[in-house]
């Protein structure tokens, strides 16, 4: 196992102090904002982590390893780059194998943050079931991910891209609790509130710090979502965002647009139907997830 992971030299700290790590995705540097957007924004969250009281963990795949945590050179090279696949469960043997470039998703980054021993992951939103899956079957690996791999995920929902309602009871079926952190409905990544109640609610890391503990040592096998909605001043107006989503999902049909093309395609065009405002609210909510993700983790490394 150990030829595959290569721990930066401030992860390997933290581990030998006993100190909380928070993971870290890289498939938001490499496809989810152009550069040098990217690289400063990855620089500014990793930052957040280390004011709360933690230790980021941005993870990718270079030179054949697994890569947990970053240098501001490998941060640089993964930014800029054009070549860097995206990487999900299916995809990380082979491109860890042939020692090509790779940005990992959440399912990824779970993964390898499991490997890593670390259980708190920030992220911006997570994946779920698409609009259309009783025909096309599009069912985000995320889902499956947070059903198998100990890692919670603090998140600002799933993006309104995807069918909300259908996405909870995929998580339901796999028993993965959702914890609302001060909210009592699925936040849906650029709006605070859907009409979807969330599973438990807490209004602090503690308690979820606790219920995280209580569920691993009871063997109960699987993530948790912790919904943290995005901050009111960053948030964009529900009936917007909304109208803006169906114009772009029309246009995707419109050019047979499938699979892992869907994603990206939607928030590029999301992004130029908002002029640009969906990708400053981007920043923002994973920003504050990473800040909530140090002070989980700074509880958990407590109890």
């Amino acid at each position: 196992m150990k030829e595959y992971i290569a721990l930066s030299q401030e992860v390997q700290e933290a581990q030998k102090a006993n100190k909380p790590i928070v993971a870290l995705e890289s498939t938001i540097i490499s496809h989810g904002m152009p550069y040098p957007q990217n690289v400063k924004t990855a620089r500014e969250v990793e930052n957040i982590i280390r004011e709360n009281g933690a230790t980021p963990a941005t993870i990718a795949i270079l030179d054949g390893k697994i890569k947990v945590g970053l240098t501001d050179d490998e941060l640089e090279e993964l930014g800029n780059s054009d070549n860097v696949a995206k990487v999900s469960r299916r995809d990380l043997p082979y491109l860890v194998a042939t020692k090509q470039k790779g940005a990992t998703t959440v399912a990824a980054t779970m993964i390898c943050a499991d490997l890593a021993g670390i259980s708190i992951f920030a992220t911006g939103g997570i994946g779920g079931v698409h609009r259309g899956a009783e025909t096309t079957m599009d069912i985000s690996a995320d889902l499956e991910e947070l059903a198998k791999t100990n890692v919670a995920v603090v998140c600002a929902g799933a993006k309104s891209i995807l069918d909300l309602g259908l996405t909870m009871e995929y998580l339901e079926t796999k028993g993965v609790p959702v914890i609302g952190y001060q909210t009592d409905v699925l936040p849906a990544f650029y709006t605070r509130t859907s009409e979807f109640p969330v599973n438990f609610r807490a209004d602090d890391t503690a308690t979820i710090a606790k219920t995280l503990k209580t569920k691993w040592d009871l063997q109960l096998a699987g993530g948790a979502v912790v919904a943290n909605p995005i901050p009111e001043a960053h948030a964009m107006p529900e009936d917007k965002i909304t109208a803006v989503i169906e114009t772009a999902l029309s246009e995707a049909k419109e050019k047979n647009i499938s699979g892992k093309e869907v994603t990206p395609f939607l928030l590029a065009k999301v992004k130029e139907l908002t002029d640009g405002k969906s990708l400053d609210a981007n920043i923002a909510l994973v920003k504050y997830n990473a800040e909530v993700g140090a002070k989980l983790a700074v509880k958990l490394a407590a109890l």
